[in-house]
């Protein structure tokens, strides 16, 4: 038998009770290779529709297809071992009605293994929330700023500009945590409006684009790491890898231009 100990990956209520606790940490991913190198530090990962744009050259996360996001998650569930893997729905996979939401909500687990998924939308969609948590389908809720309603929105614009439209994304935030939401994802929102919601309401808001007093951040992997020419306001570049991987191409296409490579430790005798 062996005495090496089983890894045991991180549950939903075990992001449940983290509330005003240690803060989660958290980030995007959606191939087994990076999600690997994010298992050992993230709480938990999203496969999030972003994918759309970062990895597929889509203008927006609106044409990303349920099974894009199937494909991908099951190659973030392989690639780790450790993190809570949450999937994103894509739009049009959960919005008409509850039993729709959950055939495609079941679908996407039984398919990839996460551990939960998650929708964007408020108070809209707090009776899908309460559907699918009553029959064993976790979900993480999405506020604030929705890139799946960005055409609605007029674009990818901050909320909570002015003070007397808070109340309504308070109210957004109370009904997903009554309806059993385990946690929030709160994007692109002025700190106070951030700061008040995080108070309001007793699970984990996850900022991005919010308030460092968040109980947890996420951030698009890509992003951080530099691999973008353009980067929200939100977004600390850790990171520089875009010029390094420019500079790593270049040397390789020269190289093989003036017949340097292989060199005599890269052929077989």
């Amino acid at each position: 038998m062996s005495s090496q100990k089983k890894i045991r990956r991180t549950t939903v209520p075990q992001i449940a009770v983290r509330k005003g606790g240690e803060p989660i940490v958290s980030l995007t991913s959606y191939h087994a290779h990076t999600a690997a190198i994010v298992d050992k530090y993230a709480d938990f990962i999203l496969v999030g529709d972003s994918l759309g744009m970062v990895m597929h050259g889509m203008d927006s996360t609106v044409g990303v297809p349920l099974d894009l996001m199937i494909m991908h998650g099951r190659a973030v569930v392989r690639g780790t071992q450790k993190a809570l893997i949450v999937v994103d729905m894509p739009f049009g996979s959960y919005e008409e009605s509850p039993g729709v939401a959950f055939r495609n909500a079941a679908k996407v687990m039984k398919e990839t293994g996460c551990g939960a998924i998650k929708i964007e939308g408020g108070k809209r969609m707090a009776e899908t929330i309460r559907f699918l948590t009553e029959r064993g389908i976790p979900v993480m809720a999405h506020i604030g700023l929705t890139p799946q309603s960005s055409h609605v929105m007029g674009g990818f614009k901050t909320q909570g500009r002015e003070e007397d439209s808070w109340p309504a994304h308070i109210e957004d935030a109370v009904a997903v945590a009554e309806a059993g939401a385990f946690s929030v994802v709160v994007e692109g929102v002025v700190e106070g409006l951030a700061d008040q919601i995080t108070a309001a309401v007793d699970i984990p808001t996850i900022g991005i684009g919010a308030s460092k007093n968040c109980d947890g951040q996420i951030l698009v992997l890509e992003d951080m790491l530099g691999l973008n020419e353009w980067t929200p306001k939100f977004v600390k570049v850790y990171g520089d890898l875009g010029p390094s991987i420019e500079k790593a191409v270049s040397d390789y296409a020269e190289e093989v231009r003036e017949r340097t490579f292989p060199g005599p430790d890269q052929v077989y005798r």
